[in-house]
């Protein structure tokens, strides 16, 4: 039955993640031409969707919490199953990534149906828009960075949980604008399945090598290199009874 739990939990937050954060640029735009026109900079613009983006991850990490441990990136619980840090066993994570895919796709789907007219141009996910080995490197070398700043703010930030969802929200957002120039970014290969799938290009070698290879590769090198640098802490030895 856990199991279970598991694979429709991962389904239903990635379907609400993937619609959640296509709606981050729209409203990002909505909330901007509220403001006076004398603030209407690109400092200002990156600071609102920095707050929209750390309100979602506040949100989902409450929802993830709530159903159990649910996650809607694959390469977070195949990152957490390497550091050593997971209950998951490969027989659960075959069948969470389907469902995290499934649900991507439902999710994009419905932005797709959802979105204003007016802000439909902003929709499409991720794409590739360098040769494919670049962007295959681009996708290894930002998830891999991503995933370390997943580890060092939940495991050694601060205790404070907004402080900690600040961490995750910046690095995304700065991951986010540095790789918009090669792969979208994803740094999420259900995210990418997801919109891949909208566009017809899902069965496609570069959706699988660029947005599902590497990142699985970067997000495993990240979790090496956490167990490298901060140990487990041997288990303690039982007192032997006289």
């Amino acid at each position: 039955m856990g199991i279970v739990k598991a694979v429709v939990g991962d389904a239903v937050v990635t379907f609400l993640w993937v619609l959640c954060t296509s709606c981050l640029g729209p409203t990002t735009a909505k909330v901007m031409s509220f403001l006076p026109p004398e603030v209407r900079s690109p400092p200002a613009q990156l600071g609102v969707s920095l707050l929209i983006l750390a309100t979602l991850l506040f949100a989902f990490t409450a929802l993830c919490q709530a159903l159990g441990g649910a996650s809607f990136n694959p390469t977070g619980i195949a990152a957490f199953y390497a550091a050593g840090l997971s209950k998951d066993g490969l027989f659960s994570m075959a069948l969470r990534f389907p469902a995290q895919a499934a649900g991507a796709v439902g999710g994009a789907l419905a932005a797709m149906e959802l979105m204003p007219v007016g802000y439909k141009h902003m929709l499409g996910g991720p794409s590739l828009k360098v040769d494919v080995h670049t962007g295959a490197l681009v996708e290894g070398v930002l998830t891999f960075v991503i995933t370390l700043a997943v580890f060092l703010a939940v495991l050694k930030g601060p205790r404070n949980p907004i402080f900690k969802i600040l961490i995750i929200s910046t690095s995304t957002l700065i991951l986010v604008i540095a790789g918009g120039a090669y792969t979208g970014p994803s740094m999420n290969p259900a995210n990418a399945f997801g919109w891949a799938y909208v566009n017809k290009r899902h069965n496609t070698w570069e959706q699988f090598y660029v947005y599902w290879i590497c990142p699985f590769i970067g997000a495993l090198l990240a979790a090496s290199v956490f167990r490298i640098f901060f140990p487990a802490p041997p288990p303690a030895k039982k007192a032997k009874k006289a």
